[in-house]
């Protein structure tokens, strides 16, 4: 076994030399390089690469740059729904839809999935079958919202749908991509 002398003492009564077990300190130092190795091929693949070009070469083509477009915000209320369309930070239109009173387990916000297919015939830029783009609408939520009403105002965002060609074929499917907002 590796040991280590840690020198001699004139004293009978006590032995001073003892044997420090080296394998579990081996041990530990092979866990480390190895780790240290792993931890440099990955750190190797989160770099940019960067120049000190800023503006860049200069270039003789156009670059079309687009207007955002809009993306419908729904914002949940106690007593109602506020529909915002919105294109970058201006707003285009805004409404308001009251929320139901239900005591039954299954919610179902038929109101807002009809304000809502409303706006989206008069606001979307996605209407065109051929067209593949889906428009976004955005949730705004208080945390405290139960799971079963996010559904269902979910669902009454989905439930506007188009056609939507894909070669010879024509299907249905919800005009909307859903997301959450973060603060």
């Amino acid at each position: 076994m590796a040991g280590i002398d840690v020198g001699g003492g004139v004293s009978a009564k006590r032995e001073v030399n003892s044997d420090i077990n080296m394998i579990p300190f081996i041990d530990l130092l092979m866990v480390t390089i190895a780790f240290l190795l792993i931890t440099a091929v990955w750190v190797s693949f989160s770099r940019l690469n960067a120049n000190a070009e800023v503006p860049g070469p200069p270039s003789t083509t156009t670059i079309d740059i687009k207007p955002p477009e809009k993306a419908l915000h729904v914002h949940v209320g106690e007593n109602a729904f506020k529909l915002v369309w919105k294109q970058a930070a201006t707003v285009v239109s805004e409404s308001t839809v009251p929320k139901p009173e239900s005591k039954s387990e299954i919610l179902r916000y038929s109101d807002l999935a009809k304000k809502v297919g409303e706006e989206w015939a008069q606001q979307s830029g996605h209407q065109d079958s051929s067209d593949k783009g889906v428009d976004t609408a955005v949730l705004h939520t208080d945390n405290r919202l139960p799971f079963r009403e996010i559904v269902a105002v979910m669902d009454a965002i989905y439930e506007t749908q188009r056609d939507f060609r894909t070669g010879a074929e024509v299907k249905r499917h919800p005009v909307f991509n859903v997301t959450f907002s973060s603060r």
